[in-house]
């Protein structure tokens, strides 16, 4: 694996957690003991780390564009 693969990796494991914590926020998965499980609260944070996520792999694919030409 390339250097240059590992953030865009990173930025598909942060936005896969964003989706689980908002839908443990949603009470879909995860135990009922659980504090984000049917919390508004983690509804919203799941969906700001997901766009964090996407941003992370976007800048990261344009930038292996940019080097690659």
């Amino acid at each position: 694996m390339k250097l240059r693969n590992i953030p865009i990796i990173s930025g598909i494991i942060i936005s896969i957690s964003g989706i689980i914590f908002h839908l443990q926020g949603n009470a879909v998965i995860g135990p009922e003991s659980s504090f984000m499980y049917s919390n508004p609260e983690w509804i919203i944070h799941g969906i700001e780390i997901v766009i964090i996520g996407i941003i992370i792999c976007g800048i990261s694919i344009g930038i292996n564009t940019i080097k690659k030409n």
